[in-house]
């Protein structure tokens, strides 16, 4: 899997960012973890291999694909 690089709204190489997953077209996100219990508590069919980061609306609005 070779990740593509899409953008971030954060200073000096911080948190949060998109990249494309270059064989699937899937989106993969790096964010501060969601750690909030009263958030995490309202989340639906969560899997034990997931996990939940929070990212700024800008960020998706300006770099998330349209396609």
């Amino acid at each position: 899997m070779a990740l593509r690089f899409l953008g971030t709204t954060s200073d000096g190489g911080d948190c949060p960012t998109l990249y494309e997953d270059t064989a699937t077209g899937d989106i993969v996100v790096q964010g501060d973890k969601l750690t909030d219990p009263e958030h995490l508590a309202q989340l639906r069919d969560v899997k034990p291999s997931e996990t939940f980061v929070r990212i700024p609306r800008e960020l998706l609005t300006r770099f998330a694909p349209t396609e």
